[in-house]
């Protein structure tokens, strides 16, 4: 459920750290490229971006200064075989997180991601606490007080992908190019209708709620 974005010009280390990353379970979208990353940023949620320093076209430090001065402050881990001071604190200046030198780790590689991702407090275990309820990814399933309500994958995902990320507004564009894959038929809607079924169905808790943003789309509120 965590996305990653991977940034990098060398193509086996690019498969190299995605095969990593989709073995411990994260989804992941790799860019060849700066310019490649900024594309993908614009037109989906990443929860976490890896980048090399030296790419074409837009470099990492580049990427970045593009990236925190749009506002956005998910975190981001950069990979360089420059391992001066000077390097490292032009890194850590331009708003990266952390900082790794190649050759990298690959067991310290997902250590460093999930402590990123835990501050940030993007969950990366495979379940989602909220309130009293437990929202089970192995079998999508939340667990209530009342007992065990499994639900229709896309409804799960949908539900999850709002309560991970609370009060983040999601367009319905968005959503359904995350859940529904960039290749579906269906229409937005089909967002409000999931949308609908959810707070049919969690309209007895109070744990959280699925709040409407007029003319954008909508997010999920923890109480």
């Amino acid at each position: 459920m965590v996305t990653i974005l991977i940034a990098e010009d060398d193509r086996n280390v690019r498969l190299l750290l995605g095969e990593t990353l989709r073995s411990a379970g994260f989804t992941v979208i790799e860019s060849r490229d700066g310019k490649d990353a900024l594309d993908q940023l614009d037109q989906q949620h990443v929860d976490l971006v890896v980048t090399d320093v030296m790419m074409p076209h837009v470099s990492g430090i580049e990427l970045v200064e593009l990236l925190r001065e749009s506002g956005y402050e998910q975190p981001v881990l950069m990979l360089t075989v420059l391992d001066s001071f000077q390097d490292k604190e032009a890194g850590f200046t331009t708003g990266a997180d952390d900082y790794m030198v190649k050759p990298v780790d690959l067991d310290e590689l997902l250590l460093r991601i999930r402590a990123l991702l835990r501050r940030s407090k993007i969950v990366a275990a495979q379940e989602l606490i909220v309130g009293a309820l437990q929202l089970r990814i192995t079998d999508a399933t939340v667990v209530t007080p009342r007992g065990e309500m499994p639900l229709p994958q896309k409804e799960f995902q949908l539900l999850y992908r709002l309560l991970a990320h609370p009060k983040q507004i999601f367009t319905r564009q968005q959503l359904m190019d995350e859940i529904w894959g960039y290749d579906a038929e269906s229409d937005s809607r089909t967002v409000d209708v999931h949308i609908k079924r959810l707070r049919d169905k969690f309209s007895d808790y109070d744990d959280f709620t699925i709040e409407t943003v007029w003319g954008l789309g909508y997010k999920g509120v923890i109480q």
